[in-house]
Order: C-alpha cells, then sequence, then structure tokens
C-alpha cells in the first residue's frame, strides 16, 4: 500500500503516484455557509421557534413557506428580564432549546450570559446541560459577559484562575472545544488565500474604502506580530490556541463583508445587505468557508422577525444550496468538517483494476469526539468512481456515493452527507 508523504492528506493534495485527491467541499458545491447568529436581542420562544421553523423546515410559518436550510442558533442562560434565556423562558420553551441541542440545531453556547457573574452560575448551568442530555462543543463570546474568554476583545475572566467567574475548567470538562473571542473579517471566505475583492461599494465609496483600508491594517499587524490580528492575516478559519488558564480550544473568526464594517447590519433587517448576489457570487468563486456574523434575535417587528427584503435574501441563499453552489449549515457541522479534513489520513492502493481508499479518522480527542463523526460530505476526486471502494477507520463504507463531474469536469465519490432535521418540540 503506497501512502502520501506523512500519511496525510490536505483537500486539493494529490497524492504521488496516485489519481485521488480530496475536494474541498462535499460534492457539489463549491462554498460553505454558516449563519452563526447571537440571539441577543430575541424577545420570546416563540419569535426563536417561528425563525428556527422558517429557516429549517418547508413548513408554512406566518413569513410563509420555510425554506429548508441547515441554521444553527446560540442560547445563554442568566439574561436580565425582557430578554429570551434558558432560565427567562418557561418549561415549554426549555424543553424546545434541549430538543433542538439534541438535534444540532442549537449548537453554540453564547456565554452564560450578562448575569453570570460567577463560578456557581456556570456550575448550575452545565449541571443542567449534562442533566439533561444535551451536548454542546461551541463557545461564542457575549457582549461584555463576565465568563467570556477573550483577553483583548472580548474582556472577560471565564479562564482566568482565580477569578470570580472562572469556569473554563468546568466548560472545557463539559466538551467545549471551539472558541470564538470575538475575531471578526470583512474578507469574504476563509480557508482560501486573503482578498479584500468584494468589500468596497462604488455607492457608498468613502466608508466601504475606510472598511478595506481597516482589513488591510489588520492583515499588516498581524504579519507584523499582532496576537490580536494573526487570524486575519492567515485567513483561516479556525486554529489551535491556549486559553488563559492553559487549556488547548480551538479558536475560530467569523465573518460580517458588509461594506459598512464587520459590526455593520448586524442584525435580522441588515441581514439582506450581507447576502447580496455579489457577495454570494464572490465566496463561489473564491472557494471560501463563511461563519457569517449576526443577530436574527434583533427584530424590528415581533410579528414578523425576517422582514421581507431579508427572506429575499434568505431564499436567494437557498437557491445557491439548491444549485450545489453554497453548502448551507451550521456553525459546529463546518467547525468539524474544517478540522476533520484538515487532519484526515489516507493511503492509497490498487486492487485488481480497482482503487482501495484507506480514510483514517482515529479515535477521540480530549472531549470524546472522533474525527470520523465530521467527515459527512467528505469527497475524494478519482477517475473511475465505479471502481473505487473506501474503507472509514478500517470499515467498508457500504453507501458511498459516486458522483459525475463537477463543475471542473471531475468525478468522484463522496460519503454521505447526512442532513440534520428540526424536530417538533
Amino acid at each position: 500500500m503506497k501512502e502520501t508523504p506523512e500519511n496525510k492528506i490536505a483537500p486539493g493534495f494529490v497524492g504521488e503516484g496516485t489519481d485521488v485527491s480530496i475536494r474541498r467541499f462535499p460534492y457539489p458545491f463549491r462554498a460553505m455557509l454558516g449563519i452563526c447568529s447571537d440571539l441577543d436581542g430575541t424577545p420570546d420562544r416563540r419569535t426563536y421557534w417561528e425563525t428556527m421553523r422558517y429557516l429549517n423546515t418547508r413548513d408554512f410559518t406566518s413569513m410563509g413557506n420555510g425554506l429548508a436550510l441547515e441554521v444553527g442558533n446560540t442560547i445563554y442562560f442568566d439574561m436580565p428580564r425582557g430578554q429570551f434565556s434558558y432560565w427567562n423562558t418557561d418549561d415549554a420553551g426549555r424543553d424546545m432549546i434541549r430538543t433542538m441541542i439534541r438535534s444540532g440545531h442549537v449548537d453554540c453556547l453564547h456565554s452564560f450570559g450578562d448575569l453570570a457573574a460567577t463560578r456557581a452560575h456556570a456550575g448550575r448551568a452545565l449541571d443542567e446541560l449534562t442533566r439533561h442530555d444535551c451536548d454542546l462543543e461551541v463557545w461564542i463570546d457575549h457582549a461584555v459577559a463576565p465568563s467570556n474568554f477573550g483577553a483583548d476583545i472580548m474582556r472577560g475572566s471565564g479562564d482566568v484562575p482565580g477569578a470570580k467567574a472562572y469556569h473554563s475548567d468546568l466548560t472545557c470538562g463539559f466538551g467545549i472545544r471551539y472558541v470564538w473571542r470575538g475575531r471578526v473579517t470583512s474578507v469574504i471566505g476563509q480557508e482560501t488565500p486573503r482578498s479584500l475583492r468584494g468589500i468596497w461599494n462604488r455607492r457608498h465609496p468613502v466608508v466601504s474604502g475606510k472598511t478595506v483600508a481597516k482589513e488591510g491594517l489588520k492583515a499588516f499587524l498581524g504579519r507584523s506580530g499582532s496576537a490580536k490580528y494573526s487570524m486575519h492575516a492567515e485567513n483561516r478559519v479556525l486554529r489551535d490556541a491556549r486559553l488563559r488558564d492553559g487549556r488547548s480550544v480551538v479558536e475560530f473568526i467569523r465573518s460580517n463583508p458588509h461594506w459598512g464594517g464587520v459590526s455593520s447590519a448586524d442584525n435580522s433587517d441588515g441581514l439582506a445587505d450581507v447576502l447580496d448576489a455579489p457577495m454570494l457570487d464572490t465566496l463561489v468563486d473564491r472557494e471560501g468557508v463563511c461563519l457569517l456574523y449576526t443577530h436574527l434575535g434583533k427584530i424590528r417587528n415581533g410579528s414578523e422577525p425576517l422582514p421581507l427584503r431579508t427572506r429575499k435574501a434568505l431564499n436567494r441563499l437557498s437557491g445557491y444550496s439548491r444549485e450545489g453552489k453554497v453548502l448551507v449549515t451550521t456553525t459546529r457541522r463546518i467547525l468539524g468538517y474544517c478540522r476533520a479534513t484538515g487532519a484526515v489520513r489516507l493511503s492509497v492502493s490498487a486492487e485488481g483494476g480497482n482503487t482501495r481508499i484507506e480514510i483514517q479518522a482515529d479515535g477521540k480527542d480530549a472531549n470524546g469526539t472522533s474525527s470520523a463523526d465530521d467527515l459527512n460530505g467528505l469527497t475524494l476526486y478519482v477517475s473511475d468512481p465505479e471502481r473505487v471502494c473506501v474503507r472509514l477507520n478500517g470499515r467498508p463504507v457500504h453507501d458511498l456515493v459516486r458522483n459525475g463531474p463537477d463543475h471542473k469536469g471531475l468525478r468522484s465519490v463522496s460519503l454521505p452527507w447526512i442532513p440534520l432535521v428540526l424536530p417538533h418540540p
């Protein structure tokens, strides 16, 4: 059996002496996008649920027929009255949240909330999740919450031993492994060579020009050694990092490519100005990954959480998905896919005129997560899909998908992409 150098293969890499390489995204898609929405401002469980139902099902909703996309959401616990959160809602709301955590649709913990100022607050929330068999692996800092992990942007103390709000030992022990600490970029598409194309807007030349300049400065500072902006310079969606207590995590960056800057149009109405055709076309052309920074719960009209123009933009996104251009999925699935495909090991051999591909994604990490669980949709370019057999961690893949030519005219085989199904609470 001939193995690739160091027994590793990266997306797009062609093993020496083989005609096999990993396609950047699951067939037939050319980009990945996750609407990574913080729930700030969400008024109640009905708004939260109706938005999720519109985005994730084909049900008839108050906003029309659902789009059947795959969109996740966030949750926090201790918040002031009048803001939807786990402790503020009723029993039905808490059951709804737990149901969507188990289905993968609530996939991010958005800190423990504004009022979670102590280790006891964190422990109470984690005990509640554990008691109900609810697992979360993604952490997103929130505004100025004391439980935040970020030191330079979000300014929390959740990872500072001895601090009143210290909890990272509990939270990472619970299973959190992916962490967002406030970094947002204007660049359209990560995991691809960095480009400022698509940010400047001819209708707003001065403001958009400033946004381009700011993004260029961030990259310069990152290349010059600034820890705060190093992710901007690298244009990677994730990287290995350490919290201040020394715990290992995977940090990720989000994107808001609005011409006005990373804090502009980050709500349910403004999403229409972000998800326009030029932005989506640029993302597809650059074959990038986008974790879109927004707040779907910041609404103007409780009877219409997503206004008409935003629904039109989301319909446009749905069209790009149906056409096989943009794979829309949750934050957790994108992070897991990028992490797993970057670490997968591949061996290729000839076997009686057929090509045998061994995919190795061994074991589980410190949080108990198997990298094989994140390889849904993994696509391999091959010369003849009908003469390929694939084994994953030593087991035959019996439901291998054999694909026709993609936009490059190349054929491939895929592990099945298993869509999430939004359950009814």
